[in-house]
């Protein structure tokens, strides 16, 4: 054979071979931008929140479907924003993070645009009602993680953790002008979260947690020399809202639990989880919030309508894609290089944990009753996108700083 036709025949074989390297190459660099066991998990947990909001939301006409999937739909673009931005660009910028938080919290106070609904002043009108306190703790998380990444991992002076708690409080402090508890909450625990993997000493700790205790009880006892009569023979306080205490006072004492309005909600979510069984009643045939019997049904009780249609098994597939959704992001963190990103991570997991927690407690019974969503399940646009950009931030932080995603 011709020394030519020898090279076209060596030619013609290692064009299909450069063909399938660079596929290869590129299917290569794909897996180190996209985290896809994060991808499927949180692909399932969304649609299956949006089949239970939906159920939930069918037999009320206060709550429309198609805005729960106009935040999808948004919060798909807000993931997609905050995932091809390098998280690493805000380390430094916590005092503009923190002017953010407030401004975004505050914002409801505005005269036109702030709106009081069921005596909370935590919704702007800009054409259409969004919750910025919502939208305030994606820059909360950034705020908390650029902070305490200042010290490397290591907050062993009292000042300099005084000042930190401090600062971590003001969100929390702004929040309360509206007032929003729930969400209150939320901020101190991913301000928690922050410090101990920040790397605070235990017994600066141990200390705020016993401080915080004591302010606790303090505003409780406080409130009883403020207290009031009014006219009609009853005591307004004026540190907690009456609902407030009563939520506190039912969780505390479950014996009669008809006698208030938050015991009546409590005794309903349980009845609804109860009458659910091992596989439920169906999807759609949930009685009680369809009656009118269970409270908020879509926002804060969806997990009772879950309970009731779908039963243990639909709880138990639920809380195997929570599992999952926080063993990956934890995963993440682990073998994130870089302190700011590996905190950012830790707040939202906190953040996710102390949601679930909270929301699915408060329906057994096991916690106070808070006005606190349910992650990727709960009706609520503002809240939808809210966790999408949490998305978002996690895969910015894979791609950037993750080992998997170094090369890219």
């Amino acid at each position: 054979m011709a020394l030519p036709e020898i090279d076209k025949l060596v030619g013609g074989s290692s064009a299909p071979s450069r063909t399938a390297s660079a596929r290869f190459s590129r299917l290569s660099r794909i897996r180190r931008i996209v985290y896809w066991p994060l991808v499927l998990v949180c692909a399932i947990l969304i649609a299956y929140g949006l089949l239970i909001c939906w159920s939930a939301v069918m037999v009320d006409p206060d709550y429309s479907f198609s805005r729960q999937l106009m935040g999808v739909a948004l919060g798909l673009i807000v993931m997609v924003a905050f995932w091809a931005f390098d998280y690493r660009k805000l380390g430094n910028a916590y005092v503009a993070l923190l002017i953010a938080s407030v401004v975004l919290i505050l914002s409801p106070h505005l005269p036109v645009i702030g709106v009081t609904t069921m005596g909370a002043t935590s919704w702007i009108n800009i054409g259409i009602q969004v919750q910025p306190g919502e939208f305030a703790k994606v820059t909360v998380v950034l705020f908390a993680a650029s902070m305490l990444a200042r010290y490397g991992g290591k907050l062993d002076d009292v000042r300099e953790y005084a000042k930190s708690v401090a600062l971590l409080l003001v969100p929390f402090l702004c929040i309360m002008t509206q007032p929003d508890l729930g969400t209150g909450l939320v901020y101190l625990f991913i301000s928690a979260v922050v410090l101990v993997m920040g790397g605070a000493k235990l017994k600066y700790l141990l200390w705020t947690l016993a401080l915080f205790i004591a302010c606790i009880a303090a505003v409780f006892v406080i409130d009883e020399f403020l207290k009031y009569e009014t006219a009609d023979g009853t005591y307004e306080y004026r540190l907690l809202k009456q609902y407030q205490r009563s939520r506190l006072f039912v969780f505390m004492n479950q014996d009669n639990l008809g006698s208030t309005d938050e015991g009546y909600n409590l005794q309903q979510a349980m009845i609804a989880i109860g009458s659910g069984g091992m596989f439920g009643k169906g999807l759609g045939s949930a009685t009680q919030s369809a009656l009118g019997f269970l409270p908020e049904a879509p926002t804060d009780f969806v997990f009772c309508v879950l309970a009731e249609e779908l039963g243990f098994a639909g709880v138990l597939l639920l809380l195997g894609l929570y599992a999952a959704l926080i063993t990956l992001c934890i995963k993440v963190a682990k073998e994130c290089d870089n302190l700011f990103g590996m905190l950012i991570i830790c707040a939202i997991v906190g953040m996710w944990l102390f949601q679930i927690l909270e929301n699915i407690g408060m329906c057994c019974g096991l916690m106070p009753i808070t006005g606190i969503p349910l992650p990727f399940v709960s009706y609520g646009s503002s809240f939808m996108m809210v966790n999408f950009a949490m998305l978002g931030l996690i895969a910015s932080v894979y791609m950037h700083e993750n080992r998997l995603g170094k090369g890219v």
